[in-house]
């Protein structure tokens, strides 16, 4: 199967099972096409840097359709199962007043029932509210604890509450089951649609949306796959059993490759800790930086970035070569070893930020913006990346420049903000939390 890579192509391999399965009433295309426009009118299109955005939410539904039609054909599910599925699955992510990139189920149920256009569309579908409201909640993750229990009250809430479920305990734990479907394929669908660099990407932007530092990714994938496959693993294979042979192949593959890249992590550990593994930061001249070699190390780094925090994608060894602009470099061993991470940025003027941050330096040329770090796969969380930091701001302040910006995490910018007086917030963005903020120099 080819990559999905687009709002669009997902779109039409949807019309196309909804089509195929019988569901061919005007009203699925209109929740579909609804859908669409409520994630990207409120900011949560394609372009959006979050995990919880109009692809997830797409993806999630096409493979919904997939594994649930495998599903009915083999007498699990029925027709009608795959319209309450296919519903849960559009909408169980949209909140769209989320203060962080994680949807509040309880802000997703109200909404469900405060919008008339939905409700419409739900009549002539006659589906009913509750029941994808109870599987819209059996999403909730992580499936424990306290989450685990008021999701569960609510949920036999909206039992009590439909006439389909009422008095039918049977209807009941047939509704639990396709919820618990529903929260696997939720977790499982979108690395089944790509290879690694696809599941990286996810991974980055998931750990963005739950603020972790970039050295626990890996590490957390690791963990999340294991739950699926372990402690859930009868209905992870059942929906993987599913799906086309290709994407089960892809989604084994991916974790493999997780699995992989942890090991080179413990790998790279053991060796900074044990065999005094040494970083060295290096700020590098113009000279070096017209070097073939040296701008092919760099792009490297550069793609492992998420694509929203790649600045300058399309002139970047262009933008590297300027004299105007400062680079350091960290390096493995010594001054001149293996390039692992760098550090970049230039006077703000040359740069087109959000259109939420107004800059009240733009235009004065005193600014140097600090482009969000670059480190290799694998070297996190070995305390390079503050070395490099540090530097830029030493490089910046050699230039004369007053202050340096740039973007990070909330939390991240809060502890700097703890230890050091020379650095504020300048602008928030939400849902997520991913602010603009200024150091004095």
């Amino acid at each position: 199967m080819q990559q999905i890579s687009s709002t669009k192509d997902l779109k039409n391999r949807i019309i196309e099972l909804l089509d195929s399965n019988g569901m061919d009433s005007p009203c699925y295309s209109k929740m579909l096409d609804y859908t669409i426009k409520l994630f990207e009118s409120n900011g949560l299109g394609h372009d959006y840097y979050g995990y919880h955005n109009i692809d997830h939410e797409l993806e999630v539904t096409y493979v919904t359709l997939l594994a649930s039609q495998w599903n009915s054909i083999s007498g699990l599910f029925t027709k009608e199962d795959m319209k309450y599925l296919y519903t849960a699955a559009l909408f169980h992510d949209f909140d769209p007043e989320k203060s962080v990139d994680k949807p509040h189920e309880d802000a997703v149920l109200q909404f469900l029932k405060s919008d008339e256009n939905l409700r419409s569309l739900l009549t002539d579908a006659k589906l009913d509210l509750k029941i994808i409201e109870a599987l819209i909640l059996r999403t909730t993750y992580p499936w424990s604890g306290q989450l685990k229990q008021n999701a569960e009250k609510q949920i036999d809430q909206c039992f009590q509450e439909s006439e389909i479920t009422r008095t039918d305990t049977k209807k009941q734990e047939h509704y639990k089951k396709m919820g618990w479907f529903l929260s696997i394929v939720d977790r499982v669908s979108g690395y089944t649609l790509g290879d690694f660099t696809k599941a990286m990407e996810m991974a980055k932007k998931n750990a963005h949306a739950l603020a972790w530092h970039p050295e626990v990714i890996v590490r957390s994938s690791v963990v999340y796959f294991d739950v699926l496959l372990h402690k859930e693993a009868d209905m992870c294979e059942q929906v993987l059993r599913a799906i086309p042979r290709d994407m089960r192949k892809n989604f084994m593959d991916n974790v493999l490759s997780f699995l992989k890249l942890r090991e080179k992590e413990i790998q790279i550990k053991m060796s900074y800790i044990y065999d005094n593994m040494k970083l060295f930061p290096v700020i590098e001249p113009v000279s070096r930086r017209q070097d073939a070699e040296f701008l092919k190390s760099l792009r490297e780094v550069f793609d492992q970035l998420p694509s929203p925090l790649q600045f300058k994608k399309d002139s970047f060894e262009e933008s590297v070569k300027e004299s105007s602009t400062l680079v350091n470099t960290l390096r493995l061993g010594n001054e001149n070893g293996p390039i692992i991470g760098y550090a970049k940025g230039g006077p703000l003027e040359k740069y087109t930020l959000r259109p939420e941050v107004k800059d009240e330096n733009y235009g004065k040329y005193n600014t140097a913006f600090l482009e969000p770090l670059a480190i290799r796969e694998g070297y996190w969380g070995l305390r390079g990346g503050r070395e490099i930091r540090l530097l830029f701001t030493l490089q910046a302040y050699a230039k004369r420049y007053k202050f340096v910006t740039s973007f990070a995490l909330r939390d991240v910018i809060q502890r700097r903000i703890k230890k050091s007086d020379t650095i504020d917030f300048v602008t928030h963005i939400d849902p997520e939390r991913w602010d603009y903020y200024r150091i004095k120099l």
